[in-house]
């Protein structure tokens, strides 16, 4: 489906480099990054109701109750992590993270334009980059080892949690695309 078009082309309608070019290619790779980034934001974002049960449980278990169940709060440790580090994109993508725009608010939609690029190109690709190659060592020692919790009950899957981390990267990156596409469409 990536290189469907309307009309078949034969090499004499246009010569090679202009394949890479495509619009119809560049178009459909586009919808692509859209619909991936809106369906990994929608996905994590369905897990809070989760989230408030595995905390309502833990709270109603600890101080109802009097026992406190750690894999149960741990688990709500994972969930959270899946939230948070799979909607970053998502968010990030529907113009909902944090920005100080003291200057940038009332400037020209072309200074805008390359602000954003500037950010996208220079800030958040080398820091995604150094999250992704940083915590490759991280994580493969905590495969290496199956790492397990450190508190008593605790759930024993330790190293999937910490897996959660190259996630962030990957839908940040994927929102990063997006947002580059949107600015110079």
């Amino acid at each position: 489906f990536f290189f469907s078009s309307r009309r078949r082309h034969t090499r004499s309608d246009r010569d090679w480099s202009s394949d890479v070019c495509s619009s119809d290619l560049f178009k459909q790779f586009s919808i692509n990054i859209h619909s991936m980034n809106d369906f990994f934001g929608r996905f994590f974002a369905r897990l809070l109701p989760v989230l408030l049960l595995l905390v309502m449980i833990v709270v109603v278990s600890r101080y109802f109750f009097g026992m406190g169940r750690a894999d149960i709060q741990e688990l709500a440790l994972y969930v959270h992590a899946l939230i948070f580090l799979g909607c970053a994109g998502w968010a990030y993508s529907q113009d909902e993270h944090v920005r100080v725009d003291i200057f940038y608010r009332n400037a020209s939609p072309l200074y805008q334009k390359m602000v954003n690029s500037f950010g996208v190109v220079f800030l958040l690709a080398p820091m995604l980059g150094v999250i992704g190659y940083y915590s490759i060592d991280f994580i493969s020692a905590s495969w290496a080892v199956k790492e397990i919790s450190t508190e008593p009950g605790g759930l024993s899957t330790v190293f999937i949690q910490k897996s959660f981390i190259f996630l962030f990267p990957m839908v940040l990156g994927i929102a990063g695309l997006k947002e580059l596409h949107k600015l110079w469409k």
